[in-house]
């Protein structure tokens, strides 16, 4: 069901970057149990469909296959405010009724519900986003995925936007420890509002948004929203309008991207691949094609830097398990057939059973004069960077522990894996040898891990105050859980 290329569809590596990656993918089988409730427009369930056309289609035996350790309390409050981390951890539907202030406190209850296992749900996705950091880190692989994860609105104390915990910039904190720069790339088609806010005010992290700006949530992303202080035009933010397709998108996305790479220099890359801004989508209002939004994977796997991939948006499900199935694929350099195997979430795929869909007929609101206008802004600020920026070290904050694990857990954890693996992949033969490379690998990553950490006990270590979760704004900090008091302008907020 797949012929490998290396000069293949329009999505896939050509010329040199047609070498092959060591891909590391992050998955665990309960993920898909978990339901926001009825009527909601988040669906796990789509992580679960999108294991299932790997899977068939053949992928996971050419990846090292990882069941995320759960993140623990300590690990989210490397951003997250302690009382809302436990807020989280306590809160169940059967006792919501009674912390009705604390749920209003928390942005809780409306679009993002309580709902049972809330708490395991996030230590499960950012667990994976952290581990696919720790990963890259230490060269276990080249490009790291969570599909479950890049759950971007969320903010220090307070749930948003179907976002309770932000693994991304969890992800990216762990990255900061090894490398000077990140650079965090956006492609939801909502603002990634709480990875800018969280980074705002520094150059060690440059965020760029690409998405639809208007009357839309969450209401933030001006393209004159540059960043404060030292972080001044390292956030970036691309405000687009209805229906734009993949020709329109690629003429703002490759030259921008180009650029930044250009005098960002980062040493690694997170990629927040929302599936919400393809043609369809429930909630979007955008005209991209699967192979147009998986374009800006393979340009952004063209670097060869190490690349961290993320989920996020996206409500049309089997749309969003066609996309990250096929986007897997350019991640491994592989292109898969249009044909869609058989698997047991078939029948979500019909009359087509194509791995593609076309693009509607929608008008695109985009003129050319406009996205000409958007990219020279853009242009014009990046040239204002004449260089990256120099990073002085400081003391190396505590390493996670996100790798380790209790000796009771590790004497069942093939059991464990064994038991869930099976249920979502058909062969035994396939299931037994991911598990193996899986026990084995995890065996090897954390051993390698301690080595290379005794080994730069003496390294300073970037970013200590966000690593800490004590960011500071200016001008009097940070305005309770929001923006910081230097203001943003006013009503640009929408909340």
């Amino acid at each position: 069901m797949m012929m490998e290329s290396v000069s293949g569809g329009n999505s896939l590596p050509s010329g040199s970057d047609g070498v092959k990656r060591k891909i590391s993918y992050f998955y665990d089988p309960e993920v898909g149990n978990y339901y926001y409730g009825q009527g909601h427009p988040m669906k796990p369930h789509r992580i679960r469909m999108t294991h299932a056309l790997l899977a068939h289609y053949g992928l996971l035996q050419h990846m090292q296959v990882v069941k995320p350790t759960a993140a623990k309390d300590r690990d989210l409050c490397k951003f997250h405010a302690d009382d809302y981390v436990a807020f989280l951890r306590g809160i169940t539907p059967e006792t919501q009724q009674d912390q009705i202030r604390q749920l209003k406190r928390f942005n809780v209850g409306e679009d993002c519900p309580v709902f049972d296992g809330l708490y395991s749900f996030c230590q499960t996705y950012a667990g994976g986003s952290v581990g696919g950091a720790l990963k890259l880190n230490h060269g276990i692989c080249d490009i790291a995925i969570n599909w479950s994860g890049g759950l971007h609105h969320a903010k220090k104390c307070e749930a948003s936007g179907f976002c309770y915990v932000n693994d991304i910039v969890l992800a990216i904190l762990e990255l900061l420890k090894i490398h000077e720069r990140v650079l965090y790339v956006d492609i939801d088609i909502h603002h990634g509002d709480g990875v800018e806010e969280a980074f705002y005010t520094t150059d060690r992290v440059m965020t760029v948004s690409f998405h639809k700006f208007g009357d839309y949530f969450p209401g933030t992303g001006d393209v004159r929203d540059i960043g404060y202080g030292k972080g001044k035009y390292y956030s970036l933010n691309v405000p687009l309008d209805d229906g734009i397709d993949d020709e329109s998108y690629h003429s703002l996305f490759k030259p921008l991207m180009g650029k930044v790479m250009e005098v960002f220099r980062p040493g690694a890359v997170v990629l927040q691949c929302g599936a919400d801004s393809l043609s369809g989508d429930r909630l979007g209002c955008f005209n991209l094609s699967i192979k147009g939004h998986a374009e800006c994977v393979k340009y952004m796997r063209s670097f060869n830097v190490p690349l961290l991939l993320l989920g996020g948006g996206g409500y049309t499900i089997r749309n969003v398990a066609r996309c990250w199935c096929y986007e897997t694929g350019v991640a491994l350099g592989i292109e898969l057939d249009d044909k869609m195997p058989q698997h047991e979430y078939y029948e979500y795929f019909g009359p087509d059973y194509a791995l593609h869909v076309a693009p509607s007929n929608m008008e695109n609101k985009n003129s050319r004069p406009l996205l000409d206008d958007i990219r020279a802004k853009l242009l014009e600020n990046l040239s204002r960077l004449q260089h990256a920026p120099s990073v002085p070290f400081q003391e190396r904050p505590p390493n996670t522990e996100l790798q380790e694990r209790d000796e009771d857990e590790e004497d069942d954890r093939d059991e464990r894996w064994d038991r869930d693996f099976d249920m979502d992949v058909d062969s035994n033969s396939l299931a037994r040898r991911v598990k193996s490379e899986y026990a084995e690998a995890e065996h090897k990553d954390v051993e390698s891990y301690h080595n290379h950490l005794d080994s730069r006990r003496d390294i300073a270590t970037p970013f200590k105050e966000i690593a800490c979760s004590k960011v500071t704004g200016v001008r009097g900090g940070f305005n309770g859980c929001g923006w910081p008091i230097h203001q943003r302008r006013a009503g640009e907020l929408n909340r």
